[in-house]
């Protein structure tokens, strides 16, 4: 048997709870509107994204950022969309004091993508050489954020769902240097990349059921990892669709892990 039909007959009994998602068009709390620019065809774009600061912010203290990349779902311009799931959990009272961050939420724009790859395809593409403009974009919004607020260099964190778990593999093969942790979600990325990701906290989830992205993409890449010398972790969930983001970013054991990570 192997390690993922192993965590698949684990996970499977379980039921992870945590209300519902939040509502599309509700603005949680908190989070500041801002915006970069990047060139695109020899023009500048302007691309927004959102920021949450810590509830409070203590002087001479640093603290972590997470960096969330979306699903497709979640695409557009009004600069919202992108704060479903996991920016909105983030945001709720019980988090803000259990988990004190900055939260970056890019957003990609409608009919782009973080990267150009099929979604549907149970195989993976080689990695072009070149991120997409938009998250070119994503990664000057962190920058920003990084040279203007008490960031710790040391905890960055780096998740996605759907196209963001696409995109969550693709830039951590990118660069592994610069994150603490990446929790790719029903994703997949070139596993030919696998080596960069070996020193890298990485934990995987996936729905075995999941209809939008096949669970191989997750299941190959989380191999590929562990035979280039990595110890990532995987959760598949029995019966579970498309939706394993919930499940997983709701289950306080998945943050817990995540914020004790450090570079």
């Amino acid at each position: 048997m192997r390690a993922w039909q192993a965590v698949v007959a684990i996970v499977g009994a379980l039921v992870v709870t945590g209300g519902q998602p939040p509502a599309r068009g509700a603005v949680p709390t908190g989070f500041e509107e801002r915006t970069v620019s990047v060139p695109e065809a020899g023009q500048p774009v302007a691309f927004k994204y959102r920021l949450l600061k810590p509830a409070v912010v203590e002087p001479g203290r640093k603290y972590p950022v997470v960096f969330f990349l979306h699903g497709a779902g979640e695409r557009g311009s009004d600069n919202e969309l992108q704060l479903m799931y996991l920016p909105t959990w983030l945001a709720d009272e019980e988090n803000r004091r259990r988990h004190p961050c900055f939260v970056v939420v890019p957003q990609c724009r409608a009919d782009h993508r973080w990267v150009e790859i099929d979604w549907s395809a149970k195989k993976s593409l080689p990695q072009k050489p070149e991120m997409t403009v938009d998250m070119t974009a994503a990664v000057a919004a962190l920058d920003a954020v990084m040279q203007s607020e008490p960031v710790d260099p040391d905890r960055v964190y780096l998740t996605g769902i759907s196209m963001g778990g696409y995109g969550s593999w693709d830039l951590a093969a990118r660069r592994p240097e610069r994150f603490a942790a990446v929790i790719p979600i029903c994703g997949g990325g070139d596993e030919a990349t696998a080596p960069k990701l070996k020193a890298l906290p990485i934990w995987c989830f996936h729905g075995d059921d999941d209809k939008a992205v096949p669970v191989e993409r997750s299941r190959t890449m989380v191999e590929a990892v562990k035979a280039a010398g990595g110890t990532v972790k995987y959760t598949e969930y029995a019966g579970v669709g498309h939706d394993s983001w919930t499940p997983a970013y709701r289950d306080p054991v998945t943050l817990d892990w995540l914020f004790a990570q450090r570079r």
